[in-house]
């Protein structure tokens, strides 16, 4: 079983900088693509960014290229996201997820997701 918990969220002034982070309970996490999306109300899920099983390969959207780093720890079961000069409207809810596919994991055909954290960004 896979089960993700996401922290690290929180609100800061455009410009700023945040972490996240997703802790995977199970013993599998190596197993996975691992990756983060984004939902903000009246809107669809939005991919942010994917990282490979051994982290070998990451892709992210075009709107966070350069901003943000996806990376994984596989021995301490757990993925990042590091934002970086944070924008207003990079607010929303951010979720991790995994899934067997790293070719359709940006359109979000993912077997396990997160509860989500919420990132707010001001100006």
């Amino acid at each position: 079983q896979v089960q993700l918990v996401e922290s690290g969220g929180g609100s800061v002034q455009a410009g700023g900088s945040l972490r996240l982070s997703c802790a995977d309970s199970g013993r599998t996490f190596s197993s996975y693509n691992m990756g983060w999306f984004r939902q903000v109300p009246g809107k669809e899920r939005e991919f942010v960014a994917v990282i490979s099983r051994s982290g070998a390969n990451t892709n992210s959207a075009d709107s966070v290229k350069g901003r943000f780093i996806i990376s994984r720890d596989n021995a301490k079961n757990t993925l990042y996201l590091q934002m970086n000069n944070l924008k207003p409207e990079d607010t929303a809810v951010y979720y991790c997820a995994a899934g067997v596919s790293y070719l359709n994991f940006a359109r979000a055909i993912c077997e396990y997701w997160g509860q989500g954290t919420q990132v707010t960004v001001s100006s």
